[in-house]
């Protein structure tokens, strides 16, 4: 329908801004443009874009899906009819503010920017990009940044935007680099160490800090992020931190020492043949040294389980490390100065790397069990062998085997073969 110079009524409102908002979308002032049906998404989506654009006004919006409100304001802006069966209305932002200038003699940058600031996302992204080289710069001075693990973990954080967060929370990066350049420790509790190094006890106590120290170690271990207190703790004692001295614990059989009540403890147990387990704070009490020329040392606890029940106090002196070594383990076969000690765990990557560490630590250390002719008669139907490959340096034929195989063998399928060990030892 047309008046007599062939204009439609919305057409002839649409040459005079100020007859189009409807009764609700009347405001006293720019500000209150953002709260009208009309405006509320052309601002918005006129916000986005000036942000990604870095504030440039010769860009075009659209909205989709239209309301009758909103076609009616882009009428008021452009003065050209746009049919209410469209599905997109586009307007070039350049026309938006001139309108805005017209009818209220403030721009488009002014009317957003009166609820919030407007952000200059290519700006920061600049900036960003900035803070993260010199994150990156500090990170490749640190002490380990020649190591295939501390690239891996750098990586990580980059293509995750973890290093992106941390630019925009200002995180103190370069306090990360100091605790990995001072570990690993010799055994010293977190809050000790986080004091020495950060002037800040409860530095590693908690919060992003804490989180990118345990992603790194868990780099350098090649271990899993842990899910648990446990795993967080064995994690931590990887690298000679010590969570707390009443978890770190390790369980043994028939191992008789000397020093003090746990040497005691430790001596009547062994005479008994029952295991017993001690903490690490227990065996900090007093000096202590193991009596005896030889010591075996299995992962899992159902190999120390067996010997129990088979051998009792016949069973030669065994500790159990229970997955990862904690401090107490290291602590106690410090202690066994002089003696051999025969490692072994399962056979697995996370296994072999924690043989091949027990070997370089101790110079008593030998393999017990852990050749490729131990792991090839069990690996038919083990489980899916997982993790990153490394070598097995005491029989390189063993890592081969492993690769060729992809099959893990756990500690429990060979226990005929270690009990009877066990008992040849003790018999001797």
């Amino acid at each position: 329908m047309t008046d007599g110079r062939g204009q439609r009524p919305s057409d002839r409102s649409a040459a005079h801004p100020s007859l189009v908002p409807t009764g609700r979308d009347r405001s006293g002032g720019p500000a209150d443009l953002v709260e009208q049906t009309g405006w509320r998404r052309l601002l918005a989506a006129a916000r986005r874009s000036l942000e990604r654009s870095g504030g440039r006004l010769d860009t075009t919006v659209t909205l989709s899906t239209p309301t009758d409100d909103e076609r009616l304001v882009i009428i008021g802006i452009t003065g050209t009819h746009r049919s209410a069966a469209a599905a997109r209305l586009s307007i070039r932002l350049s026309a938006v503010d001139e309108h805005l200038r017209a009818a209220h003699g403030v721009g488009l940058i002014e009317v957003l920017t009166t609820t919030a600031p407007l952000r200059n996302r290519p700006s920061d992204l600049k900036r960003e990009a900035v803070a993260r080289d010199a994150v990156l710069a500090a990170a490749h001075e640190g002490r380990h940044a020649g190591t295939a693990w501390y690239a891996e973990w750098l990586d990580g954080l980059r293509r995750d935007g973890t290093l992106t967060r941390v630019v925009r929370t200002g995180l103190p990066f370069e306090d990360v680099v100091r605790v990995l350049d001072a570990l690993p420790a010799a055994d010293e509790p977190i809050p000790v160490f986080a004091d020495r190094v950060l002037d800040d006890t409860k530095a590693l106590a908690e919060g992003p800090l804490r989180a990118l120290v345990l992603r790194a170690v868990a780099a350098w271990q090649q271990a899993a992020l842990p899910v648990d207190g446990e795993q967080e703790r064995a994690l931590w004692e990887s690298v000679g931190l010590v969570p707390d001295d009443l978890a770190s614990q390790v369980l043994v059989l028939n191992v008789p020492a000397a020093g003090g009540l746990v040497g005691r403890w430790l001596t009547d147990a062994a005479q008994a043949g029952v295991p017993i387990r001690v903490t690490l704070h227990q065996l900090r009490l007093a000096p202590l040294t193991l009596n005896c020329g030889e010591v075996y040392v299995c992962e899992n606890p159902a190999v120390l389980r067996a010997a129990t029940t088979a051998l009792g106090a016949q069973a030669p002196p065994l500790i159990c490390t229970e997955g990862v070594p904690s401090v107490a383990v290291h602590t106690l076969l410090c202690a066994a100065q002089g003696a051999v000690i025969r490692w072994r765990n399962d056979f697995d990557w996370t296994g072999v790397r924690l043989t091949a560490a027990a070997l370089q630590r101790y110079p008593g250390a030998v393999p017990w069990r852990m050749t490729a002719a131990d792991y090839l008669p069990a690996a038919g139907t083990g489980t899916a062998l997982l993790g990153t490959p490394t070598r097995t340096p005491w029989d390189e034929s063993l890592s081969e085997s492993m690769r060729r195989t992809g099959r893990a063998v756990m500690e429990e399928r060979l226990l005929d073969r270690l009990i009877a060990d066990l008992r040849t030892a003790g018999a001797g």
